[in-house]
This record gives structure tokens, C-alpha cells and sequence, in this order.
């Protein structure tokens, strides 16, 4: 496919446990396509005509997204607009992220007397943090662009998926317990999260 006059790759997967196609526009520009087993890659690539428009919203977004990290454009960095000075900044960034999340993440564990195997620090697209069955905790880097206080709301989002791995009327009454601004953390994220994942 094409989007302003950029020849854009479709990836096709597919994917056994896959219900339905789903569409994802990846961060290099390519468009990822995952196929149900059984479906025919035909109706998969009709799916994808049909959300063209979205596509290009996407792809255009992340374009911008990844230009964003270049001296003199404006980021998010903890929680206040800051102005970049060098090439360097992202990865700084990141570094600092390695250095501070998964310590600030296991001290909340133990404020709140959560068990958890590990802390991870991972560049993730399409989300701010998962907990795994084993109760490793994974961080998304980009948590050092939020304020502190929306970044700690992320991670007691993680630790209280420990106990309870759904959202679930429980996991909401245990997340308002540990967290009771949990409310504010969510109104910055729906409001900035998008311009920074």
C-alpha cells in the first residue's frame, strides 16, 4: 500500500489463537496484518483496504512521533514539556528509565506487601506495563515522560494485577486501596498518552 507517495510493507502473520484480523502500524512503518487460522489472506488484505484511513492516521502519528526525538523539537519528560538540546536525549532517557523504574516499582511492592518475581524495563508500543502470570512486572520507558505520580499509578496498576490478573470490579476496589488518585493518573494518560505511545 502506499501513503503520500511512501510505499508502505503489509506483514502478514498469522496467528492460531487470532479471533479476528486486527491491524497494527509499526513503529519502522511497516503495516502488521494478523490472520485468524482458517481465514484467507484475500479477506485479510480487504480488511486492511477498509482501514486505510485509520492506517494512515497512524502511520502519519508515528512518524511525527519519531521525529519528536530530533534538538529543537519539544517532549514530554516528567510530566512538563522540555525542549531537546542533543541527539543524545532519548537514550539518556531510556537509560534513566533502567536505572529508576524497576527500583521505584519493587519499593510500592513492598510498601503495599506485593510479592513479584521481577521487574522489567522494555520499550513497548502499545502499552504502559503488564504483569506476567509469574508475577514479573514490565515497565514501559516511557513512563519517565509522565509525572511521577501518574508513573507510580501505572506501576500499583501492575502490582494489583498480582492478585488479580483482570479488571475486574475487585482489581478497580483493590487499585482505588493502594492508589486512591488512581482517578487523575487515568484523566493524563487518555489526555497525553497518546502523543507519547
Amino acid at each position: 500500500m502506499s501513503i503520500h507517495d511512501t510505499r508502505v510493507e503489509v506483514v502478514i502473520t498469522r496467528h492460531r489463537r487470532a479471533r479476528r484480523f486486527v491491524v497494527r502500524v509499526r513503529p519502522d512503518g511497516r503495516v502488521r496484518l494478523t490472520v485468524p487460522r482458517g481465514a484467507s489472506i484475500k479477506d485479510g488484505m480487504a480488511f486492511v483496504r477498509r482501514q486505510e484511513p485509520w492506517i494512515e492516521r497512524e502511520w502519519c502519528r508515528l512518524q511525527e512521533l519519531a521525529a519528536s526525538w530530533t534538538p529543537g523539537s519539544s517532549v514530554w519528560f516528567r510530566g512538563e514539556r522540555v525542549t531537546i538540546d542533543d541527539d543524545g536525549f532519548k537514550a539518556r532517557v531510556r537509560e534513566m528509565a533502567e536505572r529508576e523504574l524497576p527500583g521505584r516499582c519493587l519499593a510500592l511492592a513492598r510498601d503495599h506487601s506485593v510479592a513479584i518475581a521481577g521487574v522489567q524495563v522494555r520499550d513497548q508500543r502499545s502499552r504502559w506495563g503488564a504483569c506476567s502470570p509469574r508475577g514479573v512486572i514490565t515497565l514501559n520507558w516511557r513512563l519517565m515522560q509522565m509525572p511521577s505520580s501518574v508513573a507510580d499509578y501505572v506501576i500499583l496498576h501492575e502490582l494489583t494485577h498480582v492478585q488479580h490478573p483482570n479488571h475486574s470490579r475487585r482489581f478497580w476496589k483493590a487499585v482505588e486501596q493502594i492508589c486512591p488518585a488512581w482517578g487523575d493518573g487515568e484523566r493524563w494518560l487518555r489526555k497525553h498518552g497518546r502523543t507519547i505511545l
